[in-house]
């Protein structure tokens, strides 16, 4: 996911044998507070123990984030994803962290994929089954090619693509600068609706409800075209995987490493034995006392850095943690309150088996597929192929709107009305028979430490992202609002995806590893260091 803003190589600078940098040696052990236990806090934590430093990370509820794998009620090695769970294989940072706590990935079965039995698109009442798109009726093949040609003639996606395999920075850079002026203040929709492909509301209707690849993308028509751009441009919505096992299992696999080059720990050492295998409490309070930052937990104790890298939502600045107002310049703190989130709920049920691969004598075929729909459910993906062994239903993944309207319900009142619409498409199935565990569900905007499942920038936001992304950049910065990064999805230009989050960990590890009087061996240079070369286009600001 080479983001055209900043395509800075992420996965060559990991992988080099000279590895990310280091500090001097009066430096070694120093403490550095990572507030947040997600896939970016796990990161810039593991990353900075690598090089001498000592993190002390701080976690309001369980190690993971967003990165959460949920078992069920008496089958504890059944999971249900209850953030993320679909990789694009062009996350090549975060697939550096799969390889190195040793996980295993199979691909995710979204809509028409190879490794997916059968799809069934149901809109306005009327259910088609389909295993290629080629079975479709041509009113639907019809939007997949209106959405080709678009990308091809209003963003030529073929030379960006190639450019982003091929590493040239410099057509990147070209092409992206020359868009952000001209789609900054475009929404998705408005994009669509302007192109000639796309002069049919019932094309841009059904491209809403179905879209292409991974289902419907009608909840982000009121997001930037510019979002949309950076996902089919990294290919982020294409060859995605499954964590087999959970995705959890990335950041307390990285909990738990031990590392094999460490500078001043010891052979063995892990964030786990660091923090005796326990996180620090949640932080309530950042505050500036001289050359420190005090961090305050929940059990009232107060610590003073040099460093603090903070991962959360960041819009928990504003409401759970008190943050002094010295520690950001007001642009940043203008960045956060402007940032817009998507809500989303997911609702999983456990059978007894993976039961709608059973044939259905009358017709033919499976008894149930992966569902695309416009009833309430929205989308419905199937786990579990092995015949004797439990399957996992994703009864319903639902956005913004959508999630809403289940958001106040408990999971047994979701299940009730989901099983009643799907009954409305599969009515000779009984998936209520086969269920053999109490669901389990989430709304990310009803979490009190998330608020929302990610950011997502609306028309005119490319300012606010800017600040965002680039404030781990602080020469410029006065003294007393230095040593304060920011970090995880929230910061990077592709909110919602885990690379994100691992990308802008790594940003704020040579942003600290800078402030504490280090840096990076010439021959491999990171983020920082070809700021100058790479940086986002800076639009102005009258």
């Amino acid at each position: 996911m080479l983001c055209p803003d900043f395509p800075f190589a992420y996965d060559d600078w990991l992988r080099h044998p000279a590895g990310l940098g280091g500090v001097p040696a009066d430096a070694m052990g120093t403490e550095v507070a990572i507030v947040g236990g997600g896939m970016a806090g796990l990161v810039a934590a593991y990353e900075l123990m690598r090089m001498g430093l000592r993190p002390v990370l701080h976690e309001a509820e369980r190690l993971g984030g967003r990165m959460r794998s949920a078992g069920f009620d008496g089958f504890p090695d059944e999971v249900a994803e209850l953030g993320a769970m679909r990789f694009p294989l062009s996350a090549a940072a975060l697939f550096h962290y799969v390889r190195t706590v040793g996980l295993r990935t199979t691909p995710f079965p979204n809509p028409l994929s190879s490794c997916t039995p059968m799809t069934v698109v149901d809109i306005g009442g009327v259910s088609h089954w389909a295993r290629t798109e080629a079975e479709l009726p041509p009113a639907y093949r019809e939007v997949a090619d209106a959405w080709d040609k678009t990308l091809h003639e209003q963003a030529d996606i073929g030379v960006m693509q190639e450019a982003i395999r091929t590493r040239d920075t410099a057509t990147i850079k070209a092409m992206w600068n020359r868009l952000v002026p001209l789609l900054d203040d475009q929404s998705f929709y408005g994009f669509l609706s302007s192109t000639p492909a796309f002069d049919s509301f019932r094309l841009r209707e059904l491209f809403g409800q179905v879209g292409f690849g991974t289902g419907g993308w009608d909840t982000d028509f009121p997001n930037s075209m510019l979002e949309i751009l950076r996902v089919v441009y990294t290919e982020a919505d294409d060859d995605q995987h499954t964590i087999e096992g959970g995705c959890e299992q990335v950041p307390l696999g990285l909990w738990r490493h031990a590392p094999q080059r460490l500078a001043h720990w010891p052979a063995g050492t892990s964030l786990a034995a660091l923090h005796e295998n326990r996180p620090r409490p949640a932080v309530t309070a950042l505050r500036r006392a001289g050359e420190r930052i005090e961090v305050t937990d929940a059990d009232g104790r107060t610590r003073g850095y040099r460093a603090v890298v903070f991962t959360g939502q960041h819009r928990l600045l504003n409401s759970r943690v008190a943050c002094d107002d010295a520690l950001l310049p007001g642009t940043v703190r203008s960045a956060i309150e402007r940032t817009h989130y998507m809500g989303s709920s997911k609702l999983f049920a456990l059978t007894d088996r993976p039961f709608w691969l059973d044939v259905d004598a009358a017709t033919g075929r499976e008894v149930m597929g992966m569902t695309l729909t416009d009833r309430l459910p929205r989308s419905v993906y199937l786990f579990g192929r092995e015949p004797d062994r439990p399957g996992v239903m994703c009864l319903s993944y639902t956005w913004n709107d959508d999630s809403q309207r289940v958001a106040a319900l408990s999971a047994e009142e979701r299940l009730e009305v989901v099983l009643r619409s799907l009954g409305d498409i599969y009515p000779g199935v009984d998936i209520r028979s086969h269920i053999i565990a109490p669901p389990v569900a989430v709304s990310w905007e009803n979490e009190p430490w998330f608020t929302g499942a990610f950011k997502a920038n609306l028309p005119g936001h490319y300012r606010y992202q800017r600040r965002l992304f680039t404030h781990f950049m602080q020469d410029a910065l006065p003294e007393h609002q230095r040593g304060f990064f920011l970090a995880g999805d929230d910061v990077s230009w592709t909110g919602g995806f885990a690379e994100g989050a691992v990308t802008t960990a790594l940003n704020a590890v040579w942003g600290v590893v800078r402030h504490l009087g280090g840096g990076c061996h010439p021959a491999n240079p990171g983020p920082g260091d070809v700021f100058a070369e790479l940086a986002p286009l800076e639009l102005d600001e009258p």
